[in-house]
This record gives structure tokens, sequence and C-alpha cells, in this order.
């Protein structure tokens, strides 16, 4: 099969779909990888490495026109619209619960529109998405500490204190992969920390592998208000596989927030679960609603783009290969996790929360596709 690595073009995004010893893999597999010029740049990989791993270094019309399935990490921005063709198949972040436009472009186009997030195994884990969930939950809490400072428009808290003064306090919504890793590193840092969870399950396994180092406390929305007006810090770490995050913080509940707390919406590319919350970039990664600092850049984990291009090439490379060694109907057929994934097929939304998210027509994968493995 021909794979083709776009290079992203979105703002402050850093990162590529496939490592230069990803590539190496596919090429010995008898597969030939196109490479866009320079889109490996950012992550350090150079067109050099790539083409000593066997890849081709193309054009940004020939990566997109000759490939049979096509790697990205984020999904097409406006521009890149009228490249999406019939018979492609995409493989990248969507999140298209949360952009109706793109939406629509891509059940127009044709394309064969496969997700990283909504990969999704028997007993519900994300194997695509746990490792950009991991980053962006360690850099949450560490962007968190960095804009409490009273220079950049912070409280002036430092999150671990020293003896003799308290530490800062920073709430966790949600208690999944983002929330875990959020509250490990808050715990690092020496902050008091507590995470809000609707599983009781989920808190019984939090307690036991973070050794009660948190305090774990079922969510509702008092709840939410109550422990948000406490924080100094408050990591909103939601997750509805495929949908719109809920809104779990209102800009009413802004009011009960201490002057120059901060917020973190690392569930921004699903739409947030703070209702003030609205998508930032690195370049400018914040602004303040209500005397709050909110920090809600959509692609946080391009901020280091050397540890997530890595990490995410590890994840999502076995099923590239599924894809490339098999194509997309018998590999989909023989993995019902890789099936969960197509999001839009044949100019129809199969992916029945993003159809619910924009009030369209959902389509079963098994009306579209014949899934036999025959």
């Amino acid at each position: 099969m021909r794979i083709g690595v776009a290079k992203e073009i979105k703002t402050d995004e850093y990162r590529v779909a496939l490592t230069p010893a990803g590539a190496r893999e596919l090429v010995q597999k008898g597969h030939e990888v196109l490479i866009e010029t320079t889109a490996g740049d950012g992550s350090s990989f150079f067109d050099a490495d790539y083409e000593r791993a066997g890849a081709q270094i193309v054009s940004v019309d020939d990566v997109w026109g000759q490939s049979e399935l096509l790697l990205k990490v984020k999904e097409p921005i406006a521009s890149e619209y009228p490249r999406m063709r019939e018979g492609l198949v995409l493989f990248t972040y969507l999140h298209i619960a949360a952009d109706e436009a793109l939406t629509r472009a891509l059940v127009e186009s044709g394309i064969i529109a496969v997700a990283y997030e909504t990969v999704e195994t028997d007993d519900r884990r994300l194997p695509l998405l746990a490792p950009m969930s991991e980053i962006a939950g360690r850099l949450a809490a560490q962007a968190g500490a960095y804009f409490l400072e009273k220079p950049l428009g912070g409280r002036g808290v430092l999150l671990g204190g020293v003896p003799g003064v308290a530490p800062g306090r920073v709430v966790v919504l949600g208690g999944g992969i983002v929330g875990y890793n959020a509250a490990i590193i808050a715990i690092g840092l020496g902050a008091q920390v507590t995470v809000l969870e609707r599983s009781i399950d989920r808190m019984r396994h939090l307690d036991e592998i973070l050794s009660g180092r948190v305090s774990l406390v079922m969510s509702s929305t008092l709840q939410i208000e109550s422990s948000i007006s406490e924080a100094d810090l408050v990591i909103g770490a939601v997750l509805v596989p495929g949908a719109r995050a809920p809104k779990l913080v209102t800009r009413e509940m802004l009011g009960v927030m201490k002057q120059g707390s901060v917020i973190v919406d690392v569930a921004i590319d699903q739409g947030g679960c703070i209702e003030t919350a609205r998508p930032t970039t690195h370049s400018d990664p914040v602004y303040v609603v209500d005397g709050v600092t909110h920090y809600c850049v959509a692609n946080m984990p391009g901020g280091v783009p050397i540890t997530s291009t890595k990490a995410l090439t590890n994840a999502t490379l076995p099923y590239v290969e599924a894809i490339a060694d098999n194509g997309l109907v018998r590999a989909v057929s023989a993995d019902p996790a890789l099936a969960r994934g197509v999001n839009v097929l044949d100019g129809k939304i199969t992916y029945a929360a993003v159809a619910e998210a924009h009030g369209l027509e959902y389509t079963p994968l098994a009306d579209v596709l014949p899934l036999t493995a025959a």
C-alpha cells in the first residue's frame, strides 16, 4: 500500500504522524511510504532521516494526491478540505463532534475518515488516545503551575508551598487517564490534590494506585461548585469518547473562584468542559474571564513534539500496519476496536456520537461496509 504522511499546518503543531523508525517498519513490509517534505522537522526528524529509512520525500500535492492511506496528527483544517477525496483513507485525530464544518466536509468529500480517538477496545480502553492523554494530563499541571505566577496574571501561589506555608490546591475534574496523569504531576509538585469522579470503581482504583495521596470525591454540580471555590488550579479532564464534553463549570460558577486562579481545560478539543472555554494556541495560550485565567490549548502535546511523536507512533503503528497489510475492510473486520474508529465512510457518518452532536443522520458501519473477514 502507498502510505503518505502529511505535514501538519495547524498553528503551533510540531508533531508528525510517523517516526523514521515507523517508516522503516512499513518499508520492510513492502509498503511505499511518502513523507511530505519537512513534515518531521518540528519533531527533529528530518527528510534525510526518512530517506535513510527507505521513505520517499514528496510535495504536499503528491502526498495528498498519490497516497492510499494518509496519516496525520491533527484534523484537516479548512485549507486542506479541497485535498480530501473519495477513496482516500485518512487516519488521524479528528474530534469532529466539536466541528460541524469539518464533519460536513468529510461527508461531502467521500473520504474514509478513521479517528485515532474513537478506536476503542471491548474493555473500553482507547489505545490511540491514551498516550496523548497521558502527555496532556502531565502538561496540564505543569502549565497551571506556571500561569499561577503573579507576573503572568496568576494569584502568585507556589503549588508546592514551603515549610510553614500551605501548598496550593488543585482540583481535577475527571479521574481517567488525563486526570490521573494531572494528579501525578500535581502531587509531585507538592500540591494538595482533589479528584472529582463519578465512577466508584475508578475512585477505588485511583485510591489504590495513588496510595491515598489525593482526595477522591464523588462528582456532582454542588460538589464541583464547592471544590472550585477553594482551588488555585482547576484541571478539566473529562472525556466522553467521540462526543462533545459536558459543561461541568458554568460561567456563573466562575464567580465563586479565587481571583487569579487558573483553569486548564484539557477537553477543549472536544468542545471543553468549562462553559467559558474556547480554543487557544501555544503562541497565545491564555485569556481571562471574570478574573480567572483560562488555558485552553487544543493541541497540548504538540508543545513537546519529540516525546509526543514517538509516543504516538508507538501506539498507532500496529493499526497502520493492519490497514496497510490487509486493506481497510479486512482490517476493521478482524478488529472491532479499529472498526469503532471509522467515523465517516462513503459519505455517511458511521459514529453515533458524531451524528448526534450535529443532528445529522447516523448510519451503522455494518450497513455501509461488508464486515466479513472473507
